[in-house]
């Protein structure tokens, strides 16, 4: 599930950040994905449940991963 969002100010290279809280092997984690060259990726906002593929290397120590293919499963529900 993505729990939040950060969009690159104007002034700065185009990038949208979104940070996933994963489960994997028994245990919780965040992972940050990275679309480069874009300020915003349509469906993707905070509470998304989504499915991403891609490499996962660490930067400063956080898993990270650029570009993903991704695909959404559910949005948060609209009150």
């Amino acid at each position: 599930m993505i729990e939040r969002i950060t969009i690159a100010p104007v002034t700065a290279s185009p990038s949208f950040r979104a940070l996933a809280r994963i489960e994997w092997n028994g245990a919780r984690e965040s992972v940050l994905i990275v679309w480069m060259g874009q300020r915003r990726v349509p469906g993707v906002e905070a509470g998304v449940t989504l499915r991403f593929e891609g490499m996962l290397s660490r930067v400063a120590g956080t898993p990270t991963v650029y570009n993903p293919r991704y695909e959404i499963f559910g949005r948060p529900e609209e009150y």
